[in-house]
């Protein structure tokens, strides 16, 4: 008799899927170079490419040019430039794209992993590997050219150590992540509670200083040379203006195509945002919501029991607020998305994947074939586009917050 629907995957079965899914993802990235994938890209990699030939040719970060980024991302621009043939004959880009495909193809690895650890039915493993492995061509073409693939990475290993139990080593990677790309940084409450509460105070503690020593070793080096550079870094993150993909932006320029209200839009910070006091006071507003939607994830989280399932859904939920409720909200955000939603079983991960799925192809439909429509024009069919899209995170965001409802007691 085959097994049962609903019984963990054994270890061979899951070693398989974690092969099938990284072939499908292969197969699904090689295809971004045809057809539709191919035309109308928007791409970062040419400042990729000038930080990496810096580095190459011995000028230090922050000091002697100052990437936006955090130390952690750099390797993912240093990388490229030495392996490419020929510098400076378009040799970068194509070197880059499969370094992030080999990022992808480790977090499929890692998911499998996770899966492993939350004991998932071999249903919900083909099903989440098959999401993941399928995401580049839902999303398009923009995940060949921005570095997310890298911070989610390790983002998935982070959270696959913690479901395994292997605490220190989790938090070590999630400091690695956070200093590679903020947003990993929403998940430190999550596993300081998740250690605290199964280990104790003095085993959160050590993963805890665990973590520091981790984020020290990658910015100290280079405060001690240009801290103003570390500096300025790192306010062009938190200073960015509300740009217009955000959930607030796109509702204004809906309501301005509608003639309710007056926007403009600004170019800053390498991106389109909404200007004016509206965006001002809108930005603040977002903010707001946001940091007050991650301390009720991570204080209900704390208050209730320490499942696996539940620390897997929280993280989920975690990252989807942030995306969501952030006030900016670039395309590539998505993939932070898609390492950590799949993990959610059960009726509402289904519901959580879907949605997660719909929020990707929304977000091809007019990124980046319509994208410059939408920024220099405000053209409202786009702005329709980009709405729903926000809205379908908004309400991913709520599947995977609301309650689980209790189980009726079982009759004799």
């Amino acid at each position: 008799m085959g097994a049962s629907p609903s019984r963990p995957a054994e270890p061979r079965v899951v070693a398989l899927a974690a092969l099938a899914g990284a072939a499908a993802f292969v197969a699904a990235w090689s295809l971004l170079g045809v057809g539709p994938w191919a035309r109308d890209r928007i791409v970062d990699t040419p400042v990729y490419e000038r930080y990496g030939a810096a580095m190459r040719d011995g000028e230090v970060p922050y000091r002697d040019f100052r990437p936006e980024y955090p130390p952690a991302a750099l390797p993912a621009f240093l990388v490229p430039a030495l392996l490419q043939d020929e510098p400076g004959h378009d040799g970068y880009a194509p070197v880059f794209a499969w370094l992030m495909a080999a990022c992808g193809v480790a977090a499929v690895v890692l998911v499998a992993v996770a899966l492993r650890a939350l004991r998932a039915p071999p249903i919900h493993l083909a099903a989440a590997l098959g999401l993941v492995a399928v995401a580049p061509l839902a999303l398009g073409s923009v995940v060949l050219s921005r570095y997310d693939l890298w911070p989610a990475a390790l983002t998935a290993a982070a959270v696959a150590a913690l479901l395994a139990g292997r605490d220190r080593l989790g938090f070590g990677v999630l400091g690695l992540a956070a200093a590679a790309k903020v947003y990993p940084a929403v998940l430190l409450p999550l596993a300081l509670a998740w250690t605290w509460r199964r280990r104790g105070r003095r085993e959160a503690l050590v993963a805890l200083g665990v973590l520091a020593g981790v984020v020290l070793a990658l910015f100290v080096p280079f405060l001690l040379v240009a801290p103003e550079g570390v500096a300025a870094s790192l306010w062009r993150q938190l200073s960015r203006p509300l740009q217009i993909e955000s959930l607030a932006a796109a509702t204004a320029i809906r309501l301005h195509d509608v003639g309710l209200v007056e926007v403009e839009m600004v170019g800053s910070h390498g991106s389109q945002n909404l200007g004016g006091a509206a965006g001002r006071w809108l930005g603040l507003a977002h903010t707001l919501v946001q940091g007050a939607a991650l301390l009720a994830v991570w204080v209900a989280f704390a208050r209730g029991e320490m499942t696996r399932e539940r620390l897997a859904r929280y993280a989920a939920l975690a990252v989807v607020v942030f995306v969501a409720f952030g006030k900016v909200l670039s395309p590539q955000f998505l993939i932070w998305l898609v390492p950590l939603v799949p993990l959610v079983g059960g009726r509402r991960g289904l519901a959580a994947s879907a949605l997660l799925a719909a929020a990707l192809v929304l977000t091809q439909l007019w990124f980046p074939f319509r994208y410059w429509d939408y920024a220099r024009e405000l053209d409202g069919g786009v702005a329709r586009l980009v709405l729903l899209r926000d809205l379908v995170l908004v309400w991913l965001a709520v599947v995977l917050a609301l309650p689980t409802r209790a189980r009726a007691p079982a009759r004799s």
